[in-house]
């Protein structure tokens, strides 16, 4: 089986279920990092005569991901294209079980534990956390014995000028939202929409989420955008968008990340 991934989750997923079935991945497929195959440009601009020269017996690829006329061109060259879905944890667990399957593997340990991993709500975030958080700004509305868990309402940059946020219908909002983490953008009309980062400042927002890619937000670039107490969580881009083998640690990794959220300064 000789596979062509243009998806960097997929590439992890596939690297570390079929062993030798890679023969190309773009240049952003950084796991696992001892990845050595060939190299076929980027997720939105693969070389596809590089592509059909590997002669691959399959092309996975993601609709959010990659460009159509990118992949009707695999296609008229008579490579097989498998084009992936994934809104939804769910949705992600579905298609890891669909490419894995097409590559000739079944259901690998890692894919087992990420679904365990995910099986039950997260209560990563309870009222205790929430109210350190208001605290933090000057919001001290939780009182008493330590209720039941609650959500916070964040705002989750993706780029900065310009300012773009998560909207409506993404895979990673919804990984926030199990982990009791509600995206202010979620109704949005656009999945990824250019906001005025005073909007970013809003009072109305618990907590602002910087992951670490696409753009990569440190303490040194982006915090300081926001008002002092505002908390920032600073995320694994990774852990936070890639649906492959990350699944596993990522509700520990990322709740840790958000527990941690400390005002921008």
């Amino acid at each position: 089986m000789r596979v062509v991934s243009l998806v960097p989750s997929l590439t992890e997923a596939v690297a570390g279920t079929v062993p030798g079935a890679l023969v190309g991945a773009t240049e952003w497929c950084s796991h696992p990092a001892d990845l050595d195959v060939t190299r076929v440009g980027g997720t939105k601009n693969p070389d596809v005569p590089r592509i059909v020269a590997l002669a691959p017996d399959l092309v996975i690829a993601n609709e959010e991901e990659n460009r159509a006329p990118d992949l009707a061109a695999l296609r008229a060259a008579g490579l097989e294209v498998l084009v992936t879905e994934v809104r939804t944890v769910e949705q992600a667990f579905r298609e890891l079980t669909r490419v894995l399957a097409a590559c000739g593997a079944g259901r690998p340990g890692w894919l087992v534990a990420a679904e365990a991993a995910w099986r039950e709500p997260q209560d990563l975030l309870d009222a205790r956390d929430l109210r350190d958080l208001r605290d933090l700004r000057g919001l001290r509305d939780l009182r008493g014995p330590r209720p039941a868990p609650v959500r916070l309402r964040a705002a989750v940059p993706i780029w900065r000028r310009p300012w773009m946020v998560l909207g409506r219908d993404t895979f990673a909002g919804d990984v926030l939202a199990r982990l009791g983490v509600d995206n202010a953008y979620a109704g949005h009309a656009e999945r990824y929409p250019r906001v005025p980062v005073d909007e970013l400042r809003s009072p109305d927002l618990d907590l602002v989420v910087l992951p670490d890619e696409p753009y990569r937000f440190t303490r040194e670039d982006g915090p300081e955008e926001f008002v002092p107490r505002t908390p920032v969580a600073l995320v694994s881009g990774r852990h936070l968008t890639w649906y492959g083998p990350s699944l596993t640690e990522a509700p520990a990794v990322l709740g840790a990340a958000l527990r941690a959220a400390r005002p921008a300064r």
